[in-house]
């Protein structure tokens, strides 16, 4: 049996459109407002600075603001991005503009598994900050307890075996031992090429069209968290 599971988000947990059509262009108006009034702070700075130094040297912050509009329009994930979107949906959450969405499915198992003292991490390209708004403020209530670990890019692209190898050391367990959830097969490659178990979220919210057996690359398929089977 596994002794932990380890989660995306976008897809798995949640819906892809919650963050393609509230996150994301929640956090493309904000940007021009929270670059002003934060623009000095050096938690903000430094990510700006990040950018502007990656994009040729910009010096204006209007020029920077439009640089990641533009990353949010093309989906990059880039960390800076990641950090910038986390910083303003923490106000957007603590002012109740909107909640995170999470399939009442894995609402329930994630706090039955919890309960039963299964050891519960997430891995997203969403910053860990951003992670723990969404699940701290879901629709289905404060979610965060239940997990122990939250990781992001900065651990790894999701797509390289390395990734889930340093999750693995990080969570000081063996490969095997942990499970990973996406809806994405290409990460899933990459968690199995490491060693994990894995499991293919296939939502028809998010994928109507269902993925067969070759698509899907020889990982276990399911269309809902009550689905999954963690004793292997």
């Amino acid at each position: 049996m596994a002794t932990t599971i380890l989660t995306d988000i976008e897809g798995t947990t949640s819906s892809i459109s919650f963050v393609k059509d509230v996150l994301f262009p929640y956090a493309r108006r904000a940007l021009p407002g929270f670059v002003r009034a934060h623009g000095d702070d050096p938690e903000v700075r430094r990510w700006l600075d990040l950018v502007a130094t990656e994009s040729g040297g910009i010096c204006s912050d209007e020029v920077i603001v439009e640089t990641l509009q533009g990353w949010i329009d093309q989906d990059r994930k880039h960390t800076a991005l990641k950090a910038l979107q986390g910083l303003m949906w923490r106000e957007g959450y603590l002012r109740g503009d909107f909640h995170g969405h999470v399939y009442p499915d894995a609402a329930q198992a994630l706090r039955d598994w919890h309960a039963d003292g299964t050891r519960l991490a997430v891995y997203s390209s969403g910053s860990v900050d951003a992670q723990k708004l969404l699940f701290g403020h879901s629709e289905a209530g404060d979610l965060a307890p239940v997990f122990s670990d939250f990781f992001d890019t900065r651990v790894g692209h999701k797509r390289e075996a390395d990734s889930y190898r340093r999750i693995a050391e990080a969570l000081r367990q063996p490969p095997g031992d942990i499970v990973f959830l996406s809806d994405v097969v290409e990460e899933l490659d990459a968690a199995r090429e490491a060693g994990m178990r894995t499991v293919l979220l296939d939502r028809r919210e998010d994928y109507p069209q269902a993925r067969d057996a070759k698509v899907a690359n020889g990982h276990p398929r399911v269309e809902s968290f009550a689905q999954v089977d963690i004793a292997g």
